[in-house]
């Protein structure tokens, strides 16, 4: 009965031990299956493409932190910390175009790749930020 038990509880903790490499191959290969597929400009917008119908249609996502955004922000966008993206991904409609930003980009980018890996198609990383979108933006209400 000792031996059953002991190889029970072996099997057990090398089950535990082999489930968090399990887990970060099928993450590796969701990463690598996207990039693999997707278009060279699949995933961004510039602020000189967001005109009006864009601008109405569109969920802006400020992923810079709540101090940040409290300062100045897109009219109209939700605030969704960069990395709570995934956490809070039921807030990220699918069917309507998602733009994600940040003050230039980078930050919002590695949120738009997060959500684009979980199956969100419709996310956007708009370049050159919050600052782009001041300067440059082909609309502001």
């Amino acid at each position: 009965m000792k031996l059953k038990h002991l190889l029970l509880a072996t099997t057990v903790a090398l089950g535990l031990h082999a489930a968090p490499a399990l887990a970060q191959d099928a993450a590796i290969d969701a990463m690598s299956e996207y990039m693999m597929f997707s278009e060279y400009e699949s995933g961004i917008i510039l602020p000189q493409q967001l005109d009006q119908t864009v601008f109405e249609t569109a969920l802006f996502v400020d992923t810079r932190d709540a101090g940040q955004f409290e300062e100045g922000t897109i009219p109209g966008a939700v605030n969704i910390e960069w990395r709570e993206v995934l956490d809070r991904i039921d807030e990220i409609p699918e069917g309507r175009m998602t733009i994600l930003f940040c003050n230039t980009g980078s930050l919002s980018a590695q949120a738009a790749f997060a959500l684009r890996v979980a199956g969100r198609s419709n996310v956007v990383v708009m370049q050159t930020g919050f600052t782009g979108w001041q300067q440059d933006a082909a609309y502001q209400p």
